[in-house]
């Protein structure tokens, strides 16, 4: 009797085990393999195909190769400001916020500076306008978050009041500093040694290859995205000594935006605070009944914005050793459509501060392209806008169609997630610290 209801009236207990086909190293692999699809890697490809576009036309119109060093390291040059605020402007739309003053926060440190470099001193005068900066990330961020004045509202507001300060301080005029200091910011050249760069994108290949083959290990966590970055960087220290040794030499701004860049990416993937901060954007309820600290997290990165925005505009003054009323001014939106462009959402809890880097990259190498095939700037505006919006609809259609796994489930390549959740979300939900690289 107690057989027969052992087997009748009793289900027999899960089965917990992990099946083969989950455990084996292409299992493993496939998140990984999910990184290039649309949605993750949408940035690459779009750049991928501007150069090659761009390549063919200056060919078929004889023009000099536009992939010399030249040219690249000048897009390169063009694009490090901007791109470092679209990392820290990255920062802020995953606590699900965004900041518009940041343009005028970077004009009105350089006005500072140049202002009061003679007078007071290089380092006061740095620090005047540093400070300025988060002086200005810190009154958005009590302002938005204290008071609970919606971010919109606060950052347009501080950015017209802002730009009018600048106005003021200026009087309407230029100014130009005696001083050459800050240009040094903007002219001090650094080279690395080929053979440090080859030998770094070895160790990164052999580290690679010992990860792979602990693919082979049950207990081995899945690969994922960053995986495929740090390969295709390896690649590029090793590749680039070899074809293109003159891009090892760059200019303080370029080496500022590839350490700032990989600096927060590590820190948003790796550290607690960076992990944190998606949670918070993602829902600051569950993250608060969770123990953090939502007020930090949401305030914080008005702050650092600030910093890195008046850091921007010490870069700026040194190009110049000059600004005037309206120098930078839209700046922000470039910023905002190069983080767009990089897969952030603007509702929070999802960004790439590497992927925001390459759509400001994308940005400037459309205009650095008109620019050398000397076609009319009026157009440049109406294709910089078409592939903003073709960007984001690609990475919309594409978060909406997730791929089909054999079976017929409709989950995310690498484990079972929404289909309304975005590429980051369901990373970070598969494989928590994904969403950071």
């Amino acid at each position: 009797m107690t057989v027969a209801t052992s087997k009748l009236g009793s289900k027999p207990p899960p089965d917990t085990a992990p099946r083969a086909s989950e455990t084996s190293p292409l299992a493993r692999i496939r998140p990984a393999l999910a990184g290039l699809r649309p949605q993750r890697a949408g940035v690459v490809y779009a750049l991928t195909l501007l150069v090659l576009v761009l390549v063919i036309a200056t060919a078929t119109k004889h023009l000099p190769a536009y992939l010399s060093t030249v040219n690249v390291s000048n897009i390169l040059s063009q694009s490090a400001p901007d791109a470092i605020l679209a990392v820290f402007m990255t920062v802020v739309l995953i606590s699900g916020n965004f900041d518009l003053s940041i343009a005028s926060v970077a004009a009105l440190a350089a006005a500072l500076a140049l202002k009061t470099i003679d007078s007071i001193g290089t380092a006061p005068a740095v620090i005047l306008a540093l400070a300025v900066g988060v002086a200005v990330g810190a009154v958005n961020a009590v302002l938005v978050q204290k008071i609970g004045v919606n971010a919109f509202i606060v950052t347009l507001g501080s950015m017209t009041a802002v730009r009018g300060i600048v106005l003021i301080a200026l009087n309407g005029q230029s100014v130009t500093a005696n001083s050459r200091a800050l240009v040094a910011l903007d002219s001090t050249v650094f080279k690395v040694p080929p053979i440090v760069s080859v030998l770094a994108g070895v160790l990164i290949l052999v580290l690679a290859g010992i990860r792979l083959r602990r693919l082979y290990d049950e207990n081995a966590p899945p690969l994922d995205g960053f995986f495929l970055a740090l390969i295709a960087c390896a690649v590029l220290l090793v590749v680039i000594p070899v074809i293109a040794p003159a891009l090892l030499i760059q200019p303080l701004p370029v080496w500022l935006m590839i350490w700032v860049t990989i600096g927060v990416a590590a820190a948003l993937r790796f550290l607690v605070p960076g992990r944190n901060l998606y949670a918070v954007g993602s829902n600051a309820e569950a993250a608060r009944l969770s123990g953090i600290n939502v007020n930090l997290y949401k305030m914080a990165p008005f702050v650092l914005t600030g910093l890195a925005s008046a850091g921007v505009g010490l870069l700026y003054a040194g190009r110049f050793n000059s600004v005037d009323p309206n120098g930078l001014t839209g700046t922000e939106l470039t910023v905002i459509a190069a983080a767009i462009l990089g897969g952030t959402s603007l509702f929070g809890g999802a960004g790439y501060v590497a992927k925001s880097v390459l759509g400001t990259v994308v940005l400037f190498t459309l205009s650095n392209g008109f620019n050398v095939l000397n076609l009319g700037s009026n157009y440049q505006y109406v294709v910089q806008g078409a592939v903003l919006i073709a960007a984001s609809a690609v990475y919309t259609i594409a978060a909406k169609a997730p791929a089909r796994r054999p079976g017929g489930d409709r989950s995310d390549v690498g484990g079972a997630a929404p289909s309304d959740m975005t590429g980051a979300d369901r990373a970070e939900t598969l494989h928590p610290g994904v969403s950071g690289s």
